[in-house]
């Protein structure tokens, strides 16, 4: 008999719990970035940033009141990145099979030589993946935390070249042979959510993002220097970037 009284009273303390907040929420975000790409190998050095635009959508499985988990799908417009290769390299043969089609007199791609800048410009349709953990409120205010994992997948790549006299710095062409379709990061991110109604809140936060697979493909390129073996000069190319975080949850 204490058995079927106590039950009702768990359902009710349980709907009590689940109605002070909303378990799924839907946002939208319009995130301003400031992208660059990095190597492994101190001969090859990132050379400026890339101003870009995450918008997409935000959704929240709340599985405590200010603890849940967070995905959604953005497009990630300027990424990229520029690196540039040292004057010690006597031959950079990369971006082989679109350089072909660009120049079509002297010098060929395996003539090309260090001292310039290789510009990527990027496109990745994203999926993050992580958690929220939030404070409790302060006035209409909250402040939140955010480590997350992104899978990207490459939805268009442009490269152009500066330093070389025979190409264009304003030329670009299609690279995507020489990107990986792919791109994985962790991130971690921190800001305020500010409550404008019951439902709806205002998202402001900094994060940073870090990229971890190669994204420049290595396959029958070469790099010479004096004095080396051009598998020494390999190197693996990678992705970070720096998001002001901006958005609606409804």
């Amino acid at each position: 008999m204490k058995t079927y009284l106590l039950l009702p009273l768990v359902l009710l303390c349980s709907l009590s719990v689940t109605a002070q907040y909303n378990p799924i929420q839907l946002g939208i975000q319009l995130s301003p970035t400031f992208n660059y790409m990095k190597t492994d190998n101190n001969l090859i050095e990132s050379d400026g940033t890339k101003l870009g635009l995450k918008l997409g959508l935000i959704a929240e499985y709340y599985f405590q009141e200010n603890y849940s988990i967070h995905t959604g799908i953005n497009f990630h417009f300027g990424a990229g990145g520029a690196l540039r290769y040292d004057d010690q390299f006597t031959q950079v043969d990369i971006w082989r099979e679109p350089l072909n089609e660009v120049l079509t007199t002297q010098p060929t791609p395996a003539q090309l030589t260090g001292g310039k800048t290789y510009d990527y410009r990027l496109q990745f349709v994203e999926i993050p993946l992580g958690l929220t953990l939030r404070t409790r409120e302060f006035g209409y205010m909250r402040y939140f935390v955010q480590p997350a994992f992104t899978l990207g997948i490459s939805a268009g790549s442009r490269g152009s070249i500066e330093g070389a006299s025979y190409i264009g710095s304003d030329e670009n062409f299609d690279i995507g042979s020489e990107v990986n379709a792919l791109n994985l990061s962790w991130g971690i991110g921190g800001g305020v959510e500010y409550s404008v109604s019951t439902q709806t809140s205002l998202i402001g936060g900094l994060g940073f993002q870090s990229g971890f697979l190669d994204l420049t493909t290595d396959n029958d390129t070469q790099l010479t220097r004096a004095g080396r073996d051009p598998g020494e000069d390999q190197s693996k190319g990678k992705l970070n970037s720096i998001v002001i975080m901006l958005g609606v949850l409804f």
